[in-house]
């Protein structure tokens, strides 16, 4: 394990901190997933690396970051769901990503769900904020399921 984070299980999913194995389905998720075009499109391999390094140093930081989402039968990471606090966002972001072929089956909504409250009861973190482009439909409709409500329109950078 690169972080301290802690293990969650839901009925489908484990989330746990980052293994280095984790680094290449990250890779081919930011350099592939037509997805990407919400966060600003994709990028290079070098990107993948400093994304997925940052991601260890936000853990170590902060004491929370990005859980890898696995498959709890077969461990296939299946994306990304956590917390993060960048030096110049004004609150702490519940984010969410899964890689391709893992959308469609509920299972960002099991995950987010998971580290919502794991973020209350552990971290004293509620409530959280998602910062989610407006063209990302797929990512505001997830947050509207999960009870959300838009406070404000701001640009994060």
């Amino acid at each position: 394990m690169l972080t301290n984070a802690p293990t969650l299980h839901t009925s489908r999913l484990t989330l746990r901190g980052p293994v280095k194995d984790d680094l290449a389905p990250f890779t081919a998720w930011v350099t592939t997933s037509d997805r990407m075009a919400s966060v600003g499109g994709n990028g290079s391999e070098n990107d993948a690396w400093r994304g997925f390094i940052a991601g260890i140093g936000h853990w170590q930081w902060h004491g929370f970051g990005f859980f890898t989402i696995t498959d709890t039968h077969t461990d296939a990471p299946l994306g990304r769901c956590g917390l993060l606090r960048h030096a110049v966002w004004p609150e702490t972001e519940l984010a969410y990503h899964l890689f391709d072929g893992a959308e469609g089956r509920g299972i960002a909504y099991e995950a987010a769900v998971a580290v919502r409250h794991w973020a209350g009861d552990s971290l004293g973190l509620s409530p959280l904020a998602s910062f989610i482009s407006p063209d990302n439909t797929r990512s505001l409709s997830l947050a509207k399921r999960l009870s959300a409500r838009q406070d404000r329109e701001d640009t994060i950078e």
